[in-house]
């Protein structure tokens, strides 16, 4: 199966799934743009679509409807101003947190991981 998303507005707003056999049977790429296609012609013609992938193969996370779209990978909202998004669609603290016992949450003001 194949997995579209629905973009508007840089938003995921719908995920659809098409089979393998309305797409020619490929691989991302490679027929990602049979998909886009096949969706114009059947589904939405006016509609953004964007290939993602379950199993997180390529473009970051799976699109799940309010995730965001960058143009690179779909991705949630950033937590904090200093983190940074990775090529996986994951944000990253600028600094790892410690290895001291117990739980630990993120203070922006001091860039740092404290107890809590």
């Amino acid at each position: 199966m194949a997995h579209f998303a629905k973009i508007e507005n840089g938003k995921v707003v719908n995920v659809i799934v098409l089979n393998n056999d309305d797409i020619g049977g490929g691989d991302f790429p490679d027929d990602e743009s049979t998909g886009l296609q096949y969706i114009s012609d059947n589904l939405d013609s006016e509609g953004t679509y964007v290939q993602t992938s379950y199993n997180r193969n390529f473009r970051g996370r799976f699109a799940g409807k309010g995730l965001n779209w960058n143009g690179s990978v779909f991705h949630g909202d950033q937590p904090y101003p200093s983190w940074t998004l990775d090529e996986n669609g994951d944000w990253r603290p600028p600094v790892q947190p410690s290895n001291i016992e117990g739980n630990q949450v993120w203070d922006e003001d001091s860039s740092s991981w404290i107890a809590s």
